[in-house]
């Protein structure tokens, strides 16, 4: 399986239509001068600690780089995921990648701050998206909703929080509606002790099977299939 995702995956140095209209949206979030109020549930911005907010300070400190965003697009076009959650919309260029890497897939996005979220969906009606469903709110309530409203979940990115505990949380909350294909992947998983603790004891986890750490994401499989935990560290 491994090998399969670092041959087929992480290697994948194929240039995607899709990222463009993606990427331009991206440079002109970073130039937008508007200024938000902003509510923070979770560890905060590292870098911005007002609630009132610019748009290009936002898009410059929380959206996801190019290189880990397209990594998570191709990700779902390889394995083809039907659902996909998202906990952490931000401004929405990478719910946009995983909107576009299956258009078929139902993408679930999570976002708790009303402004930011209202900027996501106008971009997600900019890039022409049709199968993205935003859920605003508290990750406490708007995560016991969506698992009361879907049954089985294939993908799942946790860009949320940033806290030990809650992380540890969704986890749990999510692997009752996963299945033996589920994948897992979480942001900074070295951004703080807390998330480098929360990332041990999820990788150790007895439904863990395969567990890759690329020193910036950490990404889990749940393949029952696969009868010998291993975990990977590659540079990437």
């Amino acid at each position: 399986m491994v090998f399969d995702f670092i041959k087929n995956v992480l290697t994948d140095n194929k240039k995607y239509e899709s990222s463009i209209a993606i990427e331009a949206l991206r440079a002109s979030l970073k130039q937008d001068e508007t200024v938000i109020e902003v509510e923070d549930y979770g560890a905060g911005s590292a870098i911005i600690k007002s609630n009132k907010r610019v748009v290009k300070a936002i898009a410059k400190s929380s959206l996801k780089p190019k290189k880990y965003a397209q990594l998570l697009f191709r990700m779902v076009k390889y394995y083809q995921p039907e659902n996909v959650l998202e906990l952490g919309t931000s401004l929405g260029v990478t719910t946009a990648y995983l909107a576009s890497g299956n258009s078929a897939a139902k993408i679930y996005t999570c976002e708790g701050s009303k402004n930011i979220a209202a900027i996501a969906n106008n971009n997600f009606k900019h890039l022409g998206l049709q199968n993205v469903t935003l859920l605003e709110g508290a990750f406490e309530k708007t995560l016991p909703f969506f698992l009361n409203t879907i049954k089985k979940i294939d993908f799942v990115f946790i860009d949320g929080n940033h806290r030990k505990v809650p992380t540890l949380q969704y986890f749990e909350q999510l692997l009752v509606i996963a299945n033996g294909k589920s994948i897992f992947v979480f942001d900074d998983i070295h951004w703080s002790e807390e998330m480098e603790a929360a990332w041990i004891i999820i990788k150790d986890h007895p439904a863990v099977t395969i567990s890759i750490d690329l020193f910036f994401i950490g990404i889990i499989y749940l393949n029952p299939d696969v009868k010998v935990k291993q975990h990977f560290k590659i540079a990437y």
